[in-house]
């Protein structure tokens, strides 16, 4: 008897140990836990088969066949049989790749939007350089400079598939939604990327080749790296984005450290102060020149990205990527207005002290200058998505306003020669006056 009523003791007291337990628990969450308890756990509701596929849906279970409501998804109590094989509609053939498909995949995986946006900025290095270019020089800038962009972006993706389909915005993409293999997707990271650096090697000059290869490696390697160990990975990217110009600068001839003694070009009122400098040559040796070129990319991204981030911060957070909008809101504002105010001073003043412009470009910049600086500051103050929203829309047009306006205000371009006016038609004129002057 001792050894059959101590298990039934036992087992008596756990049970009357549990219901006191459950006694003291209040009612709302004692009802609560006993309906989770009784339901049970149907993982198979966490998947899609293959009917979900169907333009009609079939996927109605065995048990609730008889009613007129379809059951979505798998239920517990459906069950494989050979009898209800799905139709040939209920799946979906995989895209064959002509010609046309897979050049739109090799767009995406190039990310079509950013790669344009690196030629244009290395295309705006070309155009403030006051040395003369050539067309296939200024061809295989672009196209050079276009190819290690997509070298880089396409590293980029294939590193990034696990964490790519846990975004919205970015589960889309070709390696994600398996529209091309990852050997495949190498294969034309590897050949843009040999291709980029040597194009500009052969075609324009090593120093270029070299900045194109750098800026692979720092997007596919270090920036790709540091996006989930630390917060660095945006200025690693900021210095990638900053890089393109000074390609543009190069591929001209320009020096980007300085091989000779240079002067700085100061406003009218000190002109008795300053003096031009000599000739083209000697403003491609101005090291202030390249280096207002590449701040004011490296600047600009801050606010641009930082308000970008910050819209959709829940999906870095997903994915598991350290970025200051997800950890510290309020210093990725701060830091998105530090660099807003950064941007005055590099590009209204260094860049006509360096002789790229003119010193009314400081006066006409500061109209632009003014509406993102205002914009950075409410996102600062406020921030909330409101801001961070005009914050990057107004950054979209700052750029190509404030490379506009610098193409107009650059030293020595008469733009009144273009259209029949200015130093061409004053020289005309002389040149007439003086044939009328009468011999004596």
């Amino acid at each position: 008897m001792r050894s059959i009523g101590s298990p039934l003791t036992g087992y008596v007291c756990r049970s009357c140990a549990a219901n006191f337990r459950n006694a003291r628990k209040p009612a709302h969450i004692r009802l609560a836990s006993n309906l989770v308890d009784r339901k049970p756990t149907n993982f198979s509701s966490f998947f899609f088969d293959n009917h979900r596929w169907a333009a009609s849906p079939r996927n109605v279970s065995i048990s609730s066949r008889t009613t007129s409501q379809p059951v979505r998804g798998h239920s517990a109590g459906a069950a494989y049989s050979p009898s209800a094989e799905p139709s040939a509609a209920s799946f979906r053939q995989a895209e064959v790749l002509t010609p046309r498909r897979l050049a739109k995949i090799y767009w995406q995986l190039s990310k079509s939007n950013l790669t344009v946006l690196i030629a244009l900025t290395a295309m705006s290095g070309v155009a403030m350089s006051p040395l003369p270019t050539s067309v296939p020089v200024l061809l295989s800038t672009a196209l050079g400079t276009a190819l290690c962009s997509a070298s880089a972006n396409a590293f980029n993706q294939i590193q990034e598939v696990p964490y790519d389909a846990q975004m919205a915005r970015t589960r889309n993409r070709p390696l994600v939604r398996r529209a091309i293999s990852p050997l495949h997707a190498t294969g034309f990271a590897v050949t843009t990327g040999i291709a980029g650096p040597a194009l500009l090697w052969t075609m324009v000059n090593p120093t270029t080749a070299i900045l194109g290869a750098a800026n692979i490696v720092l997007y596919a390697g270090a920036y790709t790296y540091l996006k989930r160990k630390s917060i660095l990975n945006t200025w690693v990217g900021s210095v990638v984005g900053g890089i393109p110009p000074l390609m543009g600068w190069t591929a001209c001839g320009g020096s980007l450290l300085p091989s000779q003694s240079f002067e700085l070009v100061l406003p009218p009122f000190l002109s008795t102060l300053s003096a031009l400098p000599a000739d083209a040559l000697a403003a491609a040796e101005n090291p202030l020149a390249p280096l207002a070129l590449f701040l004011l990319l490296y600047s600009w991204q801050f606010p641009h990205f930082n308000g970008l981030s910050h819209l959709v911060r829940e999906s870095y957070a997903q994915a598991g990527y350290r970025m200051l909008g997800v950890l510290d809101p309020h210093k990725n504002a701060t830091v998105a207005l530090r660099h807003a105010l950064l941007l005055i001073p590099a590009t209204s003043i260094l860049m006509p002290l360096s002789g790229l412009t003119t010193w009314s470009f400081a006066l006409t910049s500061l109209v632009p200058h003014a509406v993102f600086v205002d914009a950075a500051y409410k996102f600062w103050k406020f921030g909330g998505e409101k801001q961070a929203r005009k914050l990057f829309q107004h950054s979209l047009w700052y750029l190509p306003v404030l490379l506009g306006l610098m193409m107009f205000h650059k030293r020595d371009l008469d733009w009144g020669s273009w259209i029949g006016l200015g130093k061409h038609q004053d020289t005309e004129v002389e040149a007439k006056k003086v044939d009328e002057v009468p011999s004596a």
